[in-house]
């Protein structure tokens, strides 16, 4: 089986860079940390226009008509940006929900213990009644947490924004179809598997281009062994995570997408550690990007059930394969 991307999925890659770059560059992460998690309605518009929400829905639905290795591709392009607000929860409404598809409507959705940006949305898929704010260890992904759910202790710490009354999809009295359930809590993981995916891939880049440029005892730090060693181990846990997230948009396997989910969140948070190596102590001023990719990475992890779920699913089908 050929995982190499075609020309037109080469082309959407490279489309939806371009258009996240010029849209959300540093300077567009630099200016969202100060006016802190706020999302930009005219920039959601924008990625409506141009088809991010709607990649999958039919073109007779007025979609892009396209499918779930393209989507992939995509939110790979948001996680390198680090673009913020609920991208997974509105692509995944698109079509069901009036205004996803455009960007005209914000849908948050209830994921295990944890909403992302509830106070903002529009939609809110699931229930969310008495929902308590949360202060993320992300500054741009404000969460709160359903009150039948422990907390996410080493992640999440107690917060003071307002609760937000529930809307229209969060009726407790309507009970979604559990394929419906099981098939959201897949496409979450994989896509955030994609978001990941994109986040390792910028931080080893990240790594490479300062060990490159500074210098210690006349020489560039990415000359010494144990430099080398860190950025060469980003790379190996990049280009590992990369095919078995690839894979599992093709086949959308949920053992594919458990494998590919535990190796893309192990890419991004380990890859943004040794990122911060590689910079040393100016790796965690407030100044440096490099922070914040490992607190969204850490918050990621907590999304559709995070590893422990994953885990579950490759245990079980072992299990099975044994008869226990």
């Amino acid at each position: 089986m050929d995982f190499q991307l075609g020309q037109d999925q080469m082309a959407l890659k490279a489309g939806v860079r371009e258009l996240l770059t010029a849209r959300f560059g540093r300077e567009g992460l630099r200016a969202a940390m100060d006016n802190g998690p706020t999302l930009d309605r005219a920039l959601w518009r924008e990625l409506g226009d141009a088809g991010f929400f709607a990649l999958r829905l039919p073109e007779a639905d007025g979609g892009v008509g396209l499918g779930l290795p393209e989507a992939v591709l995509a939110f790979e392009e948001a996680g390198r940006v680090l673009l913020p607000g609920p991208l997974v929860a509105t692509h995944l409404a698109a079509g069901t929900v009036d205004g996803a598809a455009t960007g005209e409507a914000v849908v948050a959705a209830v994921d295990g213990q944890l909403v992302e940006w509830l106070a903002v949305a529009d939609v809110v898929r699931g229930d969310a009644a008495g929902a308590e704010p949360l202060r993320s260890v992300d500054p741009l992904t404000p969460l709160h947490r359903v009150p039948a759910s422990e907390g996410a202790d080493l992640v999440l710490s107690g917060g003071a924004d307002p609760v937000p009354p529930m809307r229209a999809d969060s009726s407790p009295s309507e009970r979604a179809d559990p394929a419906d359930v099981l098939l959201a809590s897949l496409l979450t993981s994989l896509l955030t598997a994609a978001e990941q995916l994109g986040t390792a891939a910028r931080v080893g880049e990240l790594a490479v281009q300062h060990a490159r440029t500074r210098e210690q005892f006349g020489q560039p730090i990415g000359a010494f062994q144990a430099v080398k060693h860190l950025c060469a181990q980003m790379l190996v846990r990049v280009e590992v995570a990369r095919a078995a997230v690839y894979a599992a948009a093709v086949t959308a396997d949920p053992l594919d997408v458990a494998t590919a989910r535990l190796l893309a969140d192990e890419a991004a948070v380990r890859g943004a550690r040794d990122c911060l190596q590689v910079h040393g102590g100016m790796g965690f001023t407030w100044e440096a990007d490099v922070h914040l990719y490992l607190k969204r990475a850490w918050v990621r992890t907590q999304r559709a059930g995070g590893a422990t779920q994953s885990e579950d699913v490759l245990a079980e089908d072992l299990l099975v394969g044994t008869g226990q």
